[in-house]
């Protein structure tokens, strides 16, 4: 399998609580509605928690501001991905995600990146 991850940071004009309840409850099921035109298998939000604690390790490490949240989404292969993203119905579906998360994450601060897993261990 093949993963994307999206490290998202918020709007600036957005609280934390607004941008976490709109991608939980708006963009989560419209990312649900488009999986099949996507060829996506999985979808996983992981919203920023325990903010003084992501400020101390912040500090201690001397590390960049923390992201907001991470999106995970995962395909079978990079073909499925390909032949998805070259089809109408994957490529309106797409249009219709950029244009969503246009309305709560900023694009200049958050990053994007396709991955594949490598399992250390599982307890």
């Amino acid at each position: 399998m093949i993963k994307l991850v999206y490290c998202v940071r918020k709007r600036a004009d957005m609280s934390f609580e607004d941008f976490s309840k709109y991608w939980l409850e708006e963009h989560g099921p419209l990312v649900r509605s488009v999986a099949g035109a996507l060829g996506a298998k999985k979808y996983i939000q992981s919203h920023a928690v325990t903010p003084e604690l992501n400020q101390a390790m912040k500090a201690e490490r001397g590390l960049a501001e923390p992201y907001d949240g991470i999106t995970e989404l995962w395909w079978d292969s990079v073909e499925i991905l390909t032949e998805a993203l070259g089809s109408e119905a994957g490529q309106a579906a797409s249009t219709k995600l950029a244009e969503d998360e246009a309305r709560f994450i900023d694009f200049s601060e958050s990053r994007v990146f396709m991955t594949e897993e490598h399992v250390i261990f599982d307890l």
